[in-house]
C-alpha cells in the first residue's frame, strides 16, 4: 500500500470513529470521492431489499436535494441495472438522464448532464447507492472504473449510517 493510500485510510477510519454520524463519514466519502471523480452533485441513497424502500442518506445540495423520507424505488431500466444487476448506471448526457430520472430539469439547472450510479453491496444485496452528477460526458469508463474502486468506502459509510440510526 503506498503512502497515500494509507494516508486516505487513515482519514477514513478517522472519520468513522468521529461521533457525528453519520455526517462525518459522509463527509470523508464525499472528499475521497471528489479527488478521483468530478462530481458538482454528490448523494448517497440508503435502500432496504426487503421493503425496496429508499432515502437519501447524504446531500452535497441539501436545498436542492434534501435528506428525505422512505420513497419506493420505481422498477426500470435503473433498478434493473443498479439493483438486480449490482451494475453501475452511467448516463453521459441530459437526454440518457430524463430517460430515467423525472427531475432531470433540476440536475440539469444544477450544471450536471451525466451521471454515475454506483450499487453498494453488503451481503449479496445492495444496500444503497452512491451518486456523482457532472458535465455532459464526464463519466468516462476509465473514471467509472476509478468509482467502483471506491466502493468499500461507500460500503463502509452506508453500514455506519445504518448503526448511527436511531
Amino acid at each position: 500500500m503506498s503512502d497515500a493510500e494509507a494516508d486516505l485510510w487513515r482519514d477514513f477510519l478517522a472519520a468513522l470513529a468521529a461521533p457525528e454520524q453519520p455526517q462525518a463519514v459522509f463527509a470523508a466519502l464525499q472528499a475521497i470521492v471528489r479527488a478521483r471523480a468530478p462530481a458538482r452533485l454528490f448523494t448517497a441513497m440508503a435502500y432496504d431489499p426487503a421493503t425496496r424502500l429508499s432515502r437519501r442518506a447524504h446531500s452535497s445540495h441539501p436545498l436542492d436535494y434534501p435528506l428525505s423520507g422512505l420513497k419506493p424505488l420505481p422498477v426500470g431500466p435503473w433498478s434493473r441495472t443498479v439493483i438486480e444487476e449490482k451494475r453501475p448506471f452511467v448516463a453521459n448526457t441530459i437526454e440518457e438522464i430524463a430517460a430515467v430520472f423525472p427531475d432531470f430539469e433540476l440536475i440539469r439547472s444544477l450544471g450536471c448532464e451525466s451521471v454515475v450510479n454506483l450499487p453498494v453491496v453488503f451481503a449479496g444485496a445492495v444496500i444503497g447507492t452512491v451518486n456523482l452528477l457532472d458535465a455532459r460526458g464526464a463519466y468516462t469508463p476509465d473514471r467509472v472504473a476509478r468509482i467502483e474502486r471506491l466502493a468499500p468506502f461507500a460500503a463502509m459509510a452506508l453500514l455506519a449510517a445504518r448503526a448511527a440510526a436511531p
